[in-house]
């Protein structure tokens, strides 16, 4: 009789590297930066070894941008200093998944600073 273990994570760092680069979707549609690694997360973070943590650090550091992106949108005001923070924002935005999809194709921990831990 063979004993079926169901609850057996795999190791499948591609689909990893899948969800931190769908971070970049937000650049090229405008939307789905946050939903569509919400909804990985949700649904194969018990299955896939290290999505949990992947996850985690992926929607702390989206929702950590639209907090910045909130206070910098006032700052505008400042004698610009809104517009420097938006423009470091966002080439932040588009750096940090893809280097995070590199070290989750490696196998390494997610690092992404100036993050926010909302999810723990």
């Amino acid at each position: 009789m063979e004993v079926i273990n169901h609850s057996a994570k795999s190791t499948d760092t591609q689909l990893l590297v899948v969800t931190h680069l769908s971070q970049l979707l937000n650049h090229f549609t405008g939307v789905g930066g946050l939903i569509v690694p919400l909804v990985l997360w949700l649904t194969k973070k018990d299955s896939i070894v290290g999505m949990d943590e992947h996850g985690k650090s992926i929607l702390n550091f989206q929702l950590s941008l639209l907090l910045w992106i909130f206070i910098s949108i006032p700052a505008i005001l400042l004698f610009g200093l809104g517009i420097l923070s938006l423009i470091f924002i966002g080439i932040i935005s588009f750096v940090l998944p893809i280097v995070n999809a590199i070290r989750a194709s490696k196998g390494e921990s997610p690092s992404y600073f100036m993050t926010i831990k909302f999810i723990s």
